[in-house]
């Protein structure tokens, strides 16, 4: 009779007690491989809901935004749609169907990692091509990328200030009597290089995060941009950086959780830095715009006049309409807390919705 096998829990218990504590960032990796490549985390019997869940109102006007730029591009025939980590396919599904009406109907490349996902995104998409990284998009095409809730998921280094030297925080397991709660701490691993000079003023326990995965893909999308052409749209709950503060969190069944207790069972995320992702698209050679908040990008983009058409032809999901408007780019719900940025090739017309 075969043993059963080992939690994620147990496997990283097992790796810290044979080679010591192991970083967040290592942790927060191995969570959310195991709990995307394990589940379809989204909708109201999951743990959270995104945008494009909320409402068809946000991938119509997304691929509405794209299908813009393409044809003030030059309308280049080749041209592709990209997204990272698409969740169900909801938004691609939207936002292709939007793009269709104007007369583009690109080929879709999604990447994805989760079996589980890649077979609903399957369902609304078939003839979708998957792809494991960035790496994998078609390097002889234009690009038009949608990155939605992507980046957040990314596993970040966490430093924390330890009287006067920063150090790597660590994850251990404290208690064997408690074999899935873990505990983040500072190492002894002294960080000495890469510290912004907003570190100096920091106080003893402050904690500063960087995105070491993020602004990897980062870069190697946008110079993928720069040498084939095309746009980007970044979504994410962020901030303009850099910044003091500690914003791993975790969210299970639609309420915040404590991240270091079963791990891979929540999602884990960060906040994202727009200006460290903003930097590597610049650093490519590419334009940048934004970041702006949610709410004012999708009502440059006609939200407004789009929720009363979908009101007018339906009367009877009025309230319906006008809730996931309001959730999608109220101040009190997703309309400053996430924010919205493009990147653009030079020679390409800049996206929409980003006025000041």
């Amino acid at each position: 009779m075969s043993a059963e096998p080992l939690t994620l829990a147990q496997r990283l218990a097992r790796q810290i007690d044979a080679g010591g504590p192991i970083s967040v960032a290592h942790y927060m990796a191995e969570a959310n491989q195991h709990y995307y490549g394990t589940r379809d985390p989204l909708g109201a019997a999951g743990d959270f809901t995104t945008a494009p869940e909320i409402s068809q109102m946000f991938g119509e006007l997304i691929g509405l935004c794209l299908a813009d730029v393409w044809m003030r591009s030059g309308s280049r025939q080749n041209a592709v749609y990209a997204e990272l980590g698409p969740g169900r396919g909801t938004l691609a599904s939207d936002a292709l169907r939007a793009m269709g009406s104007t007369g583009f109907a690109p080929q879709s490349y999604f990447v994805e990692t989760s079996p589980t996902l890649q077979e609903r995104q399957r369902a609304l998409i078939p003839n979708v091509f998957h792809r494991d990284s960035v790496g994998g998009l078609p390097d002889n095409a234009p690009l038009l990328v949608v990155a939605n809730e992507f980046f957040d998921a990314l596993p970040v280094r966490q430093i924390v200030r330890s009287g006067d030297e920063w150090r790597e925080r660590v994850v251990i397991c404290p208690d064997e009597d408690q074999p899935d709660r873990f505990e983040a701490l500072p190492g002894y691993r002294r960080v000495e290089s890469g510290i912004p000079a907003i570190a100096d003023d920091a106080p003893d326990g402050a904690i500063l995060e960087i995105p070491l995965a993020g602004t990897a893909i980062a870069l190697d999308l946008a110079q993928r941009i720069a040498r084939q052409g095309g746009a980007a749209i970044i979504i994410d709950y962020g901030y303009e950086g850099p910044a003091i503060g500690d914003t791993l969190q975790a969210v299970r069944e639609h309420r915040f959780a404590d991240p270091f207790l079963e791990p891979g069972e929540s999602d884990l995320t960060t906040h994202v830095d727009f200006t460290m992702i903003g930097n590597m698209a610049r650093q490519a050679g590419l334009r940048v715009m934004g970041p702006i908040g949610q709410g004012e990008f999708l009502r440059q983009l006609g939200i407004d006049a789009r929720a009363d058409q979908l009101v007018r032809t339906t009367p009877a999901r009025a309230a319906e309409v006008e809730a996931a408007r309001l959730r999608l780019t109220d101040g009190n719900a997703m309309g400053t807390l996430f924010k919205a940025m493009a990147w653009v090739h030079p020679d390409w017309a800049e996206p929409a919705g980003f006025e000041r």
